[in-house]
C-alpha cells in the first residue's frame, strides 16, 4: 500500500477510535475548563500583556524575515559565551550531533521539548544504548505509558489521574491512590536522584536571544532548572524560529508565553547564557563551576528556512507555544492530539508540512489528512496571542496538497 494512502487511513482509525474514548473526553473535560480560567485570571491581573501582544507580533514577523541572520549572530553569541553552537539542517543532523555529543551508555535527563519530538530525539538516544529519562511530569507518563505525547504543554493531557495511579502501581509496586498530589510525590521520589546520577541534561527553549546567546526556559516544575544544572553537560536543541533580535525582545516573548499559557508567572524562569562560570578568585573567569562544563546549542532548521519564505504558511513559525489554539479546538476537545502527528490542531498539520521540508518531500503527504481534520472555524485565531491565521494557513495547505497531486500523482 502507498505510504501516503497507509498513513491516511491509520490516521482515519486512530482519530474515530480517540472520539469515542471515555477516557480523553473525561480527562480534557477538567482541563479545557481550568485551562482557561487560568488563562483569564493571568491576563486580568495583569492587562497590559494584551497590549504586549502586537508588540511580540511584530517581533516574530522580523525574526522570521532574518532568521538565518539571526541564528549566525545567536551561534556567533553562544560561542562568545563559552559554548558551543551547531546548524543541524534536518532530523538526522541534529540527532548525529547530539548523539555524538552523548555518545552511548549513558545517563540523560530530558526536560520537555517538542523539538526533540519532533525529531524522535529520545528514541534515537535509546537505541544508541543510552537511558533516556523524561523528566517532565507529563512527558514521564507518556514515556511510561508508551503513548504518544497530546498537547504542546501539557503532553499527558488525555491521561486521568486514575490511570496514572494504575502506572504507577506497576512501575514502583507500591499502592498509589487516583491523589493527583500524592501521584507527583511518587514520581519526585523516582527521579530526584536522577538528575545527579546523569552525564548529560537535554532541553529545548522557549526563546533565544541572538544578540547575548541566552537561551530561556519557562517551567513550573524544576525539573529543567535540574536537567540543565545539575549534569555536567547540557544539550539545548531550538528550532531556528526561537530565535529574536535581542535580549529585552526575549523577555517579552516569554512574557506573552506565559501569560496566554495560564500563568501569572512561572515558578522558574531559566535564562542560560554560557556553562558555569566564576570571576571570585582574582576576578579572573573560569568555566564549569557548580553547573554545567559544557554547554551546546543545536538549531534546527528542518524545513523552518524554507517555509519562512512562504507568503502564507511562514506564520507558523510566530507561535509561542502557549497551547491556547488546542483549548479552543472543537476537534482536539473530542480527540487529544490524535488530531495531529508530531504537533497538534490546525497549527500541526501546517507544522507537519515544514518538517517535510517541501510540498515534494518524503513526508508532506502526512499534513494533507490533518488539513482537512481542521474545521477552520477560527477560534484558534481569536485565542491566539500573535493572532496566527490557521483557517488561512489550512486553505493554503490544502491548495498546496491538491497541486502536490496534479503535477505529481501518485504511482
Amino acid at each position: 500500500m502507498d505510504p501516503q494512502e497507509t498513513f491516511a487511513k491509520e490516521y482515519r482509525a486512530r482519530l474515530m477510535q480517540a472520539a469515542r474514548d471515555e477516557k480523553i473526553k473525561r480527562a480534557l473535560s477538567r482541563a479545557i475548563a481550568s485551562f482557561r480560567k487560568n488563562v483569564d485570571t493571568a491576563l486580568s491581573a495583569f492587562p497590559h500583556t494584551v497590549k504586549l501582544t502586537r508588540e511580540v507580533r511584530r517581533i516574530k514577523e522580523e525574526s522570521v524575515e532574518r532568521m538565518e541572520e539571526l541564528v549566525e549572530a545567536a551561534a556567533t553569541s553562544v560561542r562568545k559565551a563559552k559554548g558551543e553552537a551547531y546548524l543541524a539542517k534536518d532530523g538526522r543532523e541534529a540527532e548525529k550531533i547530539i548523539g555524538e555529543l552523548v555518545g552511548s551508555g549513558k545517563l540523560v535527563v530530558k526536560s520537555k521539548s517538542l523539538t526533540g519530538e519532533e525529531i524522535e530525539l529520545r528514541q534515537y538516544l535509546e537505541r544508541r544504548g543510552n537511558q533516556v529519562y523524561e523528566t517532565d511530569l507529563g512527558e514521564f507518563i507518556v514515556q511510561q505509558l508508551d503513548i504518544k505525547p497530546m498537547h504542546i504543554l501539557n503532553p499527558s493531557i488525555h491521561v486521568p489521574r486514575e490511570a496514572v495511579a494504575e502506572m504507577l502501581r506497576k512501575l514502583t509496586g507500591e499502592e498509589v491512590p487516583p491523589d493527583i498530589a500524592e501521584e507527583v510525590q511518587v514520581v519526585r521520589r523516582l527521579l530526584r536522584g536522577k538528575f545527579f546520577e546523569a552525564h548529560v541534561g537535554i532541553s529545548g527553549a522557549n526563546v533565544v536571544s541572538a544578540d547575548t546567546g541566552s537561551l530561556f526556559i519557562l517551567e513550573n516544575e524544576g525539573n529543567a532548572r535540574l536537567a540543565t544544572g545539575a549534569p555536567p553537560k547540557h544539550i539545548a536543541l531550538v528550532g531556528m524560529e526561537k530565535v529574536v533580535p535581542t535580549l529585552q525582545d526575549a523577555w517579552k516573548v516569554a512574557e506573552v508565553t506565559w501569560r496566554y499559557a495560564g500563568y501569572a508567572a512561572p515558578s522558574y524562569l531559566n535564562m542560560i547564557t554560557g556553562p558555569s562560570k566564576t570571576g571570585d578568585i582574582e576576578k579572573a573567569i573560569t568555566y564549569g563551576v557548580h553547573g554545567p562544563r559544557e554547554l551546546h546549542v543545536v538549531f534546527l532548521d528542518n524545513g523552518r528556512l524554507n517555509f519562512s519564505r512562504h507568503p502564507v504558511l511562514k506564520e507558523a513559525l510566530y507561535c509561542l507555544r502557549c497551547g491556547n489554539c488546542l483549548y479552543e479546538c472543537p476537534v482536539f476537545s473530542l480527540t487529544a492530539g490524535y488530531f495531529g502527528d508530531r504537533y497538534f490542531g490546525g497549527i500541526g498539520a501546517v507544522w507537519a508540512a515544514i518538517v517535510s521540508g517541501d510540498i515534494y518531500g518524503e513526508e508532506f503527504y502526512r499534513a494533507i489528512p490533518l488539513s482537512y481534520t481542521c474545521l477552520t472555524c477560527g477560534r484558534c485565531k481569536v485565542r491566539c496571542p500573535v493572532e496566527i491565521d490557521v483557517p488561512e494557513m489550512i486553505v493554503e495547505l490544502r491548495k498546496l496538497a491538491v497541486r502536490r497531486f496534479l503535477e505529481k500523482p501518485p504511482s
